[in-house]
C-alpha cells in the first residue's frame, strides 16, 4: 500500500509515473482488504472511499514538508534528492497517510503504519500527533512526537528531540488515562538536537530551544531557551576526577 502512495504522491521520482490510475485501483483494493480485516465490511468501504477522496489533501501537506526542507538545507541540491534521500520524508508520508487514518476511526493499521516508518529511520511519531504544514525534520534519528502532541505550521526540529509527557494520570483501576500530556508547538518554532520537553506546555511562536534542553514549563513568543555556558576549570591532576 505505501509503495503505492508513494507513487501517487511523487510520480517524477518513483515507478509508475504515468500510472496514476492504475496505481489508485491498486490502492484501493490493498487498503480496502486491510480495512476489512479490522472494521465491519460496510465501514471498510466508507472508510477507503473517504481516504481516496482526500489523498489531494496529504500530496498537499506533504509537497509543504519537502518545500521546508528545501528551505531550511542548504545542503539541498534538488527536490529529487529530498523526495529520494531525506528521511524526514519518508517518515512524513508514513505520518500523514497515518494521521488520516487515524481520524477516519481506523484501528491498529495507522499504528503500524508510523511504525514501519519509525524502524527504518529511527524518527518515532505517534499517528494521532496534529502536525501543520511546512514541517521540517533535519537528520531526524532519534526523535520522539507523542500522541497529544500539537505542531504548527513552519515547525523545524533537530536529531535526537523528544516531545514528550512528563507524568502520566490514572484511573481508579490503575490504569494509565489517555489525557492532552504533549507539548504544544506553535508556528515558526524551532528545536535543536537532544533538546527535551515535556508535559502539556505551550511552545510560544517564533521561539528558538537550544541543543540539548530539559524543558517543562511554558515559553513565551519569540523567545530564546538556550543551556548554560560550560564552566572551565583547572585540568585534572593526579588522576582525579569530577
Amino acid at each position: 500500500m505505501m509503495g503505492s502512495l508513494r507513487s501517487i504522491f511523487f510520480p517524477h521520482c518513483f515507478e509508475e509515473e504515468d500510472a496514476e490510475g492504475p496505481c489508485l485501483r491498486k490502492l484501493d483494493k490493498v487498503l480496502r482488504s486491510q480495512l476489512e480485516a479490522v472494521l465491519p465490511d460496510n465501514e471498510a468501504h466508507s472508510v477507503c472511499d473517504s481516504f481516496i477522496s482526500g489523498i489531494d489533501q496529504i500530496r498537499i501537506l506533504l509537497e509543504t514538508d519537502v518545500d521546508a526542507i528545501a528551505h531550511n538545507d542548504p545542503a539541498v541540491t534538488s527536490r529529487e534528492e529530498i523526495i529520494l534521500c531525506y528521511p524526514a520524508v519518508t517518515v512524513m508520508l508514513h505520518y500523514r497517510v497515518a494521521h488520516a487514518l487515524y481520524l477516519l476511526g481506523v484501528p491498529i493499521i495507522p499504528r503500524m503504519i508510523t511504525e514501519m516508518a519509525h524502524s527504518s529511520t529511527g524518527i518515532d511519531i505517534h499517528p494521532a500527533a496534529k502536525i501543520g504544514k511546512y514541517f521540517s525534520i533535519d537528520h531526524g534519528t532519534g526523535i520522539v512526537i507523542g500522541a497529544t502532541t500539537i505542531i504548527g505550521d513552519h515547525v523545524m526540529l533537530y536529531q535526537g528531540v523528544t516531545l514528550g509527557a512528563k507524568n502520566f494520570s490514572y484511573s481508579e483501576e490503575g490504569l494509565p488515562l489517555d489525557l492532552p500530556r504533549h507539548p504544544i508547538l506553535e508556528d515558526n518554532v524551532t528545536v535543536y538536537s537532544n533538546a527535551s520537553i515535556l508535559g502539556r506546555v505551550r511552545i510560544g511562536h517564533d521561539t528558538v530551544v537550544g541543543g540539548n534542553v530539559w524543558l517543562t514549563s511554558d515559553v513565551p513568543p519569540h523567545s530564546k531557551i538556550l543551556q548554560s555556558k560550560a564552566v572551565l576549570r583547572p585540568a585534572f591532576e593526579d588522576g582525579a576526577g569530577i
